[in-house]
């Protein structure tokens, strides 16, 4: 992962908004992923197979039991102003209404439930900046598939948030199972998901 340092913190350089232009604005590789991850630019390579299979496996199981006027993204952007965020988590799941402005993405707090699958080198972001910018934004639930997880792969759903803090709901290693509450009412079996 690389970074491009952007100033805008602490009164200097010119704000979010600027921020936020020159992201949209530059020429970013192809098929990098490119984030705002505390007021830096961050560029990351494309997510491997295997991370992209696990994404895909809570995407199919997600579908069975979310209303229609419902969609699941994969390459969504969500803003996070109060934390300088500008994330592209590897699933959102959002109503479709919250979708009607025009533009590259939406208010983190417009999603129901967020999911961030681990990679080597964006492990401490999800599990850490990530995790408290969407307890910010009033994200009501968080599934970190955390295959480098220090104890082992693991899945863990956090919710109730309160300001940068989530609650843990639920934690499995891969192979157990992980209950998603309503209003998905969904357990997801983590033994499909594939160990790097």
């Amino acid at each position: 992962m690389s970074a491009l340092a952007a100033e805008s913190r602490n009164g200097q350089g010119n704000g979010w908004e600027d921020l936020v232009r020159r992201w949209e604005s530059m020429d970013w590789p192809e098929g990098c992923k490119v984030e705002i991850i505390e007021g830096i630019i961050t560029v990351a390579p494309s997510p491997t197979v295997r991370h992209n299979a696990t994404a895909s496996k809570v995407q199919r199981r997600l579908y069975s039991v979310i209303p229609d006027d419902w969609a699941i993204f994969q390459t969504q952007s969500l803003a996070v102003p109060s934390r300088s965020g500008m994330f592209i988590p590897d699933l959102v799941v959002v109503p479709e209404d919250a979708l009607t402005e025009a533009g590259v993405y939406i208010p983190a707090e417009a999603s129901l439930l967020v999911a961030e699958v681990t990679s080597p080198s964006n492990a401490n972001h999800d599990r850490i900046t990530k995790a408290a910018a969407y307890a910010r934004a009033g994200v009501p639930l968080y599934l970190l598939i955390d295959a480098y997880a220090p104890g082992g792969p693991t899945v863990t759903l956090y919710g109730e948030p309160k300001d940068d803090v989530y609650r843990v709901l639920g934690a499995a290693p891969f192979g157990g199972g992980i209950h998603l509450p309503a209003p998905f009412g969904l357990t997801l079996d983590t033994a499909e998901f594939p160990v790097s």
